[in-house]
């Protein structure tokens, strides 16, 4: 089952989700909170854990909230561009005392589309693509049948989620596309299941999340670098900004380079908690739309950079950050694989979240070098706690880190 939630206001779009399997161990409630606080190097962090309850206290609070409905484990990790600091409630693996820490691995899930996305772009700096031309132009043939005309659905549309594309959310438990006998799939498989879904509208009439968008991408950047979509992601943007606990697996490569969080399922059932490992699958299910592996340090370096230009031209960061709303007056939006809110304080964020069997993640950051990531290593069907996730972010741009100069 998967969790999806329409862009509206300060909500962005949870897309792949997980369903409830057998689960393994029961648990009682929470454990005690523990939480640590760490600095960048050449500055100073609370110690202790009374003093660093104290210097975040909202965001700890808030972080305890969120866990108590979110995984095992919760942690935010947030700053500007002189410090970074993080928190952890529960822990990253059962029956272990062990606090999620901001340099130990996750799966991201749809916070991936921001890299796709960006990989875009810079192809359409190099004037190898334009935003405006439609998908048919460079990929014929291959967005159609079922009501769909790939001469009509641009690029643009494909990034901003507004081609009209029918949901489609992969799972390893169902709706997955025909595998390779290795166990891997291709990226054109993806797509030929994920356009089974109708269209839901006209192109550019409005947006409807799907996941096929930006497998669609994922082959259009194939077709344009020559190289497979890992590779390009690889070679462009996570290498050159130096992100090196972050990886786009290739197909085959399950496993979670070390350390790692531990990914869970899971239900709450009043003040027990019933928690089994997640499932198993091979990235290729998500690629180009939710398969990259990160930290919390590096994601958070990653949109900082990103949205401070280090990555696309003026030009092209501009055309990333014009947003769909639902409204004139909404508050929030997406671009062009990347959300944009409007903090409580003010400030306009920018950045993505993304679910997945295992993990739930969220990073924002502003212009003015404030950043937070979250992650918990679980992820509900049902219940997902995006309100809290929510407040969480917000509380950590907009009360704790302006206290940090």
């Amino acid at each position: 089952m998967a969790v999806h939630k329409q862009w509206s206001r300060a909500k962005l779009p949870v897309v792949i989700g997980a369903v409830c399997a057998t689960m393994l161990t029961l648990s009682g409630p929470a454990a005690a909170a523990q939480h640590r606080a760490a600095a960048q190097p050449g500055t100073a962090a609370p110690s202790g854990t009374a003093a660093a309850e104290e210097e975040y206290a909202a965001t700890f609070a808030a972080l305890k909230r969120f866990q108590a409905a979110a995984g095992p484990g919760a942690a935010v990790h947030a700053g500007n561009s002189n410090t970074a600091w993080t928190l952890s409630v529960g822990t990253g693996t059962l029956h272990a005392d062990r606090p999620i820490q901001p340099d130990e691995h996750f799966r991201v899930g749809s916070q991936t589309k921001t890299f796709t996305a960006a990989v875009v772009l810079q192809l359409a700096d190099e004037g190898k693509v334009s935003l405006d031309a439609a998908i048919d132009d460079y990929l014929p043939g291959v967005v159609s049948g079922n009501g769909y005309d790939g001469t009509r659905i641009t690029v643009r549309h494909l990034l901003q989620q507004t081609g009209g594309l029918g949901t489609y959310n992969p799972h390893p438990l169902g709706g997955t596309p025909e595998a390779n006998p290795d166990g891997t799939y291709e990226l054109a498989a993806s797509v030929r299941k994920g356009l089974k879904s109708p269209p839901v509208g006209a192109p550019g009439a409005t947006y409807n999340y799907s996941n096929t968008n930006y497998l669609i991408l994922g082959m259009l950047i194939e077709k344009l670098t020559g190289q497979k979509v890992h590779q390009a992601v690889t070679s462009r943007v996570i290498e050159p900004l130096g992100l090196r606990r972050t990886v786009f697996p290739a197909p085959g490569e399950r496993a979670l380079p070390s350390p790692a969080v531990n990914g869970y399922h899971g239900i709450r059932v009043g003040g027990l908690n019933l928690w089994g490992p997640a499932l198993s699958y091979d990235p290729s299910l998500f690629s180009s739309a939710g398969a990259i592996v990160s930290t919390l340090e590096d994601i958070s370096a990653f949109y900082r950079a990103l949205t401070s230009g280090k990555l696309l031209s003026p030009a092209g960061l501009t055309e990333m950050e014009k947003v769909w709303r639902a409204a004139p007056d909404s508050t929030g939006g997406y671009g062009l694989g990347i959300a944009q809110l409007k903090l409580s304080c003010g400030a306009t964020a920018w950045g993505h979240n993304g679910g997945l069997p295992g993990y739930l993640t969220m990073t924002l950051v502003t212009k003015d070098g404030r950043f937070a990531s979250v992650v918990t290593n679980a992820n509900f069907g049902i219940n997902t706690p995006l309100k809290q996730l929510d407040e969480l972010l917000d509380t950590a741009l907009c009360k704790d880190t302006p206290k940090r100069p």
